[in-house]
């Protein structure tokens, strides 16, 4: 386990490579950490909240259960990294490298991933309630989600699996949702218009009229 103290001093000198280091359930909230290079860091439970996280390497990172509510990952790689149980609640990961993260049953309500990239990530009962999703979502995993009133505006979901997510009042105006599953999943006052809708499957799927009419006209 490394001191805290010690890799704030270090990172102060201009040291960012904390690559393997272990700091598992440690409090670094409202850190300045810019840059910091995390690469498979064992950070289980660690609190990274409001911390500045902008540009960090945290690709095949140990974050389950940690809380990065309100961090600033602008373009933060975390890559293929571990966020089982981590709340991102108002995160601010606005052109973040997402791919192939794990965030079953994680929280990013009102977090903005506008430009993000989660191609093959595993979502699967994340809550992204009121989130900015407007972003790579290509063969995602987003059974059971909570997508409520997300915006999913241009958004590219081809591929993904959204079965039984809630999408109640969610925007997916001009998304590409080319062969998205959407089996059983609540559409209940969500917008399609315009979406590219080829070959995606809607089967069982509650949608309101507006949004019928809007497949209708699609298909």
């Amino acid at each position: 386990m490394v001191d805290i103290t010690q890799l704030l001093e270090e990172y102060a000198t201009g040291i960012r490579n904390f690559s393997g280091v272990n700091l598992n359930g440690v409090c670094l909230s409202r850190a300045q950490l810019r840059g910091i290079n995390f690469q498979n860091a064992q950070l289980i439970g660690v609190n990274l909240s409001a911390a500045d996280l902008s540009g960090a390497d945290l690709s095949q990172a140990n974050l389950i259960g940690a809380n990065l509510s309100a961090a600033n990952l602008v373009g933060a790689n975390l890559s293929k990294a571990d966020l089982i149980g981590a709340n991102l609640g108002g995160a601010k990961l606005a052109n973040a490298d997402l791919q192939g993260i794990t965030l079953n049953g994680g929280n990013m309500s009102g977090a903005n991933l506008n430009g993000a990239n989660l191609s093959h990530a595993s979502l699967k009962g994340a809550n992204f309630s009121g989130a900015f999703l407007n972003a790579i979502l290509i063969e995602a995993n987003l059974r059971n989600a909570n997508l409520n009133s997300v915006s999913l505006v241009e958004a590219d979901v081809s591929g993904a699996n959204l079965q039984g997510a809630n999408l109640v009042g969610a925007n997916l105006s001009k998304a590409n949702l080319y062969k998205a599953i959407f089996v059983e999943a609540n559409l209940i006052g969500a917008s399609l218009t315009g979406a590219n809708l080829k070959l995606a499957n809607f089967s069982n799927a509650n949608l309101s009229r507006e949004s019928l009419q809007e497949l209708e006209v699609a298909l």
